[in-house]
């Protein structure tokens, strides 16, 4: 059992450092689209479990979590919407993740560092994307400008680094595009 361990973690810091080794541990690789829709479904379920562990153990039920987002777009009528107004905002939640993976794999396309160093590149990007979030998105949303508090700050660096950035990087480091192979062997 230790040695299927230190395996199976060897094969994955190999990975990380060379992608295209993925052949060699019997994995395959994933196309663009693959990358995006399962970084995507990742990332944001990591990210509203988060949500919904952490600012629920602060009184929050994952209705009201959802609605928050939606609030976005609608503001404080949000709350009036019930489940439909959550629906929307988990909606608008996994969109954003979408966004976010598909940003990081056109970005890696200009930028081969992306997937090369994924746990490495993976935390940076998933801070920026925090910063992003909360400094130009949020403001400009119906929201408007967040009052700071650290425990929620702290707790977003931490998902956004572990449950954003690098399961974003190391998807899109599976993708062929990362192995080398032509965009439209991808589709």
């Amino acid at each position: 059992m230790r040695y299927e361990v230190a395996l199976s973690v060897s094969a994955e810091v190999a990975l990380s450092i060379y992608p295209s080794s993925a052949h060699s541990f019997g994995m395959r690789t994933l196309s663009g689209v693959e990358s995006v829709v399962y970084g995507g479904l990742v990332v944001g379920t990591l990210d509203a479990l988060d949500a919904v562990v952490f600012f629920g153990l602060r009184g929050a039920t994952p209705v009201r979590i959802f609605q928050s987002i939606a609030a976005g777009f609608l503001g404080r009528a949000t709350y009036q919407g019930g489940l439909r107004t959550a629906l929307l905002g988990l909606g608008i939640h996994f969109f954003v993740a979408f966004s976010i993976v598909t940003t990081y794999y056109l970005a890696s396309r200009g930028l081969p560092i992306l997937v090369r160093r994924p746990w490495i590149c993976g935390p940076v990007y998933g801070v920026l994307v925090y910063f992003f979030m909360n400094r130009v998105v949020i403001p400009l949303s119906a929201i408007g400008t967040p009052t700071f508090s650290l425990a929620p700050f702290i707790n977003g660096i931490v998902i956004h680094i572990l449950g954003v950035g690098i399961p974003t990087a190391l998807f899109v480091a599976r993708s062929a595009y990362a192995h080398g192979e032509s965009l439209t062997s991808q589709v």
